[in-house]
């Protein structure tokens, strides 16, 4: 039952907003199936399927709300759930912030969201994708630890206005981690993916043996400003933390878009004018739910246009406060990149550091967005034009905004796995000069 079709779902949510005897009432469906496999030493370690759906109710008196969730629906369970909410939307004090519900939005076309490849996915495939890692590892004196996950799922909300919205989706996660035999090399590589016909696990894996063997006997040096060259999965899992572009806080003058004296940074130069970011729902790499938890239409919008801050990101209660047009917060984030290769960027950089990935990223000042973090899996010095030797583990301390404004060249893009799982980012090879990194760190 966790996969249900628009009309299946439209039939229970009518039932439920029948029964409210509340001023108004809000419900959401979702329902999801997913499998997965893990494998660790080379054998795979569990496998497992699940299935489930959820049906949540928000009901509402003035300003007073309650909710409820059950995964039963009988029409006797569909009515205890409202009256349940009911219940306790009486007994909340009032949320001064309150909103009530949207009317129907317009949501333009279906997005791209949802493939019958990876919803069709079975256990013989997530073997075979454990297989192609583990077999090549293997034999290259290799141990593979890797993780895969795939789900087909929807989402569906209707409200006592009117409103109703429907949307289905897949998605297949794939990480490995592979280790050298002697301890002293460690490679990575990961895809997130809607559509499973782009997965290749052989391919992927090759990309992490080639790491780990070329990460071994990694030598020290000075840590310092470099000329650094990011993989999308380093350079996005920076981006990242620039994209929560909240105008409240900005308003506020808790965060980097905030002026001092008071204000915005709206329209203002933030980064290097190439720098061109971007959400669209209906793009074909890094499709997103046309609609926001709440049913706000997205659409295609600008983030940061030419190095300046095009759009903030406005809830409903505060948009209402500046009297201004809500904007959902973006499904998904596009940086427009360039043509240059990995291997063009390396040929072109006379002394620098190629950084596979980050992790155990933290902030350190969120006024100016300073981060501190390690490179992890495959850190490598590059001299004339070659990588020359792997080189051991740095901890970084700098900023998206800093990093943007100390761009060299924009590469190719690519769909990025971030440190934190997919994070739906589409973002190019970076190459950066004068990036901080502080000390050096012995883990491989």
């Amino acid at each position: 039952m966790a996969i249900l079709s628009k009309e299946e779902a439209k039939k229970i949510l009518e039932k439920v907003i029948s029964f409210s005897k509340a001023d108004g009432c809000s419900v959401s469906l979702n329902g999801n199936d997913r499998g997965n496999i893990r494998y660790a030493r080379n054998s795979v370690s569990t496998s497992g399927e699940d299935s489930n759906i959820v049906l949540a109710v928000q009901s509402y008196y003035g300003k007073k709300s309650g909710s409820a969730t059950i995964n039963e629906f009988d029409d006797a369970s569909l009515e205890k759930v409202v009256r349940r909410a009911e219940e306790l939307a009486k007994l909340a004090p009032e949320n001064p912030e309150f909103m009530e519900p949207l009317p129907q939005q317009s949501y333009g076309p279906e997005s791209k969201t949802f493939s019958e490849a990876t919803a069709k996915i079975t256990p013989d495939f997530r073997a075979q994708a454990a297989a192609d890692s583990i077999n090549p590892a293997a034999v290259k004196d290799i141990t593979a630890a890797g993780y895969l996950e795939d789900s087909r799922g929807f989402s569906c909300i209707m409200n006592s206005k009117g409103l109703f919205a429907y949307n289905k989706s897949t998605s297949v996660d794939f990480t490995v981690t592979m280790r050298s035999n002697d301890g002293t090399g460690s490679g990575w590589a990961a895809a997130d993916l809607n559509d499973v016909s782009k997965l290749n696990a052989a391919e992927i894996s090759k990309v992490a043996i080639d790491k780990a063997l070329m990460s071994r006997n990694a030598k020290a040096i000075e840590p310092g400003k470099y000329t650094v060259i990011l993989e999308p999965a380093a350079g996005a899992d920076l981006i990242r933390l620039m994209l929560n572009m909240n105008a409240r806080q900005a308003d506020e003058g808790r965060s980097f878009l905030s002026k001092k004296g008071g204000g915005t940074k709206l329209g203002e130069k933030l980064v290097d004018e190439r720098v061109n970011i971007y959400t669209d729902p209906w793009s074909e790499e890094v499709p997103a739910s046309p609609w926001t938890g709440d049913g706000l239409a997205r659409k295609k919008m600008d983030l940061i246009r030419n190095g300046t801050v095009a759009n903030l990101i406005y809830d409903r209660y505060w948009a209402s406060q500046k009297n201004v047009e809500p904007i959902p917060f973006p499904g998904n984030a596009i940086m427009d990149g360039g043509s240059a290769t990995l291997e063009d960027m390396i040929k072109d950089t006379k002394k620098g550091v190629l950084v596979t990935r980050f992790w155990y990223i933290r902030p350190v000042d969120p006024q100016t967005l300073l981060y501190t973090g390690l490179t992890r899996d495959g850190t490598f010095y590059i001299e004339n034009g070659k990588i020359k030797h792997p080189i051991k583990n740095f901890r970084f301390n700098e900023s998206p905004i800093i990093m943007l404004n100390n761009l060299e060249t924009l590469g190719q893009q690519k769909r990025a796995v971030t440190s934190e799982g997919g994070t739906n980012v589409y973002i190019p090879y970076m190459k950066i000069r004068d990036f901080t990194f502080s000390s050096l760190s012995d883990a491989v």
